[in-house]
């Protein structure tokens, strides 16, 4: 469902990950990774916790908030490439960032920065790693 085109159903899947944790309720791995992004972003509770808020929801530029829905996916994306080291030297350049902020969402939001930048930068193409790495490695 992760890589599902539909905005709703994706949306669900973090409603859904969300309520499980709530409700101490059994969750699969990727689950409990969304809900561990969630519980760290209070901030999107309450959205979360009403499904029909959730499908509603639209980003406009005057709200001067980011879409939670986004903001949630880069820290999954972030935390896959981590874990997965790709691009290689990511993970290094994740531990030593979390080392000299001493908070690990601080150093996923600095390095969701780089995400976003390289995304844009790519239009439709393929992200440059090399150019996304260095903006990270930039930071430590």
């Amino acid at each position: 469902m992760i890589f599902s085109q539909d905005r709703n159903t994706l949306r669900l899947m973090y409603v859904h990950a969300w309520q499980k944790r709530l409700q101490n309720l059994p969750m699969d791995a990727l689950e409990h990774m969304i809900a561990d992004v969630i519980a760290m972003h209070p901030e999107y509770h309450a959205l979360l916790g009403e499904e029909e808020a959730s499908l509603a929801f639209e980003e406009t530029p005057h709200q001067g908030t980011s879409n939670p829905f986004l903001h949630l996916g880069m820290h999954l994306a972030l935390r896959e490439q981590i874990s997965t080291d790709r691009p290689a030297g990511i993970r290094a350049a994740y531990i030593k960032l979390v080392q000299r902020s001493g908070d690990m969402m601080d150093a996923e939001h600095c390095m969701i920065a780089c995400l976003l930048r390289a995304l844009q930068d790519a239009a439709g193409s393929e992200p440059d790693e090399q150019s996304y790495l260095e903006c990270i490695c930039r930071m430590v």
